[in-house]
């Protein structure tokens, strides 16, 4: 099964980005400001956002969808064509009324020196076009990642949520903001320690973290709740036990887009029948991967399982 890993049906909704680097030299500073100028040398685009979650889906050999929101820009045109090569099913909504999220990275001595953003909520009318395409969308697939990056794609997720429960779907969120109850009736949700502090507050011992994040999964029923901690691996809370995952030693490059990695690996190694606890330490060994490359990058099957 590890080495087959088509049986996954995952469809991933929420903000969908185009990450932008533009890679240079860096040989001065600026007469007209203390400021490094970059001589740019090189430029890439790669998906961002909800799409990154579909780019590490399909990387693993999953059948993966996206449905989210782009504007009707050069942009968004840039997104289709990488969500097409990538034989992603495409599900994208153009909105003319806003821009494509645009997360621009300039890079120097392989070292981000600046991150300009470009975004603007989309509008009501596409965001209900979007709920009404998620509901057909749903026998389609088995389980359903919902990557909210608090950008406006997911004002719907309570009415998501309760649909896919409905369908007997399994519901992976990546959550954001300082109001988890939104996400109530989800399966697994998969903060990080900034993103639990905010909802439950602060922690001075194990014991009261674990405390804090069991009464959390339970308020939210729950079937578990997965902390991803950087340097200190996972935990993994669920009714029965918790489980640390210590994370795997290496030399950290570029964290950016690894929570992306871990619950796109999650839901693959999910949709193809494994345990919790091993699907867990899988997307715990792909974000111990991806965080050694630059940007936001793929695992793949060659790499998790050699």
């Amino acid at each position: 099964m590890q080495k087959n890993l088509n049986a996954a049906r995952i469809l991933v909704v929420g903000d969908v980005m185009l990450d932008r680097y533009w890679f240079g030299d860096v040989s001065r500073i600026s007469p007209e400001a203390p400021v490094p100028v970059v001589r740019v040398e090189r430029r890439e685009e790669r998906l961002g956002g909800a799409a990154n979650v579909a780019r590490n889906a399909v990387a693993l050999g999953a059948y993966t969808g996206l449905l989210g929101v782009v504007g009707k820009d050069e942009a968004g045109d840039a997104v289709q064509e990488l969500v097409t090569g990538l034989h992603i099913n495409s599900y994208l909504n153009r909105d003319a009324a806003i821009p494509t999220i645009i997360k621009l990275r300039v890079i120097g001595r392989q070292q981000q020196l600046l991150r300009i953003d470009f975004e603007d909520p989309p509008s009501e009318t596409v965001l209900r076009d979007k709920l009404s395409q998620f509901n057909a969308l749903l026998p389609e697939y088995d389980v359903i990642v919902l990557s909210d990056y608090a950008k406006g794609s997911l004002v719907n997720v309570t009415h998501m949520i309760a649909a896919a429960r409905k369908a007997g779907k399994r519901i992976l969120v990546d959550p954001k903001g300082d109001d988890f109850s939104r996400y109530k009736g989800a399966s697994i949700l998969t903060p990080n320690k900034s993103e639990l502090r905010h909802v439950v507050g602060s922690w001075k011992t194990e014991a009261e973290l674990t405390e804090k994040a069991q009464r959390l999964r339970s308020a939210l029923e729950l079937e578990a709740l997965l902390l991803t901690r950087s340097e200190e691996g996972m935990s993994l809370y669920t009714e029965s036990e918790v489980t640390h995952i210590p994370t795997i030693a290496r030399e950290v490059f570029d964290v950016s887009g690894a929570g992306d990695t871990v619950i796109a690996t999650l839901a693959a190694m999910l949709g193809n029948g494994l345990p919790l606890a091993e699907a867990v330490s899988i997307a715990n060994r792909a974000g111990g991967i991806v965080v050694g490359k630059l940007g936001t990058a793929t695992v793949t099957r060659e790499e998790l399982f050699g």
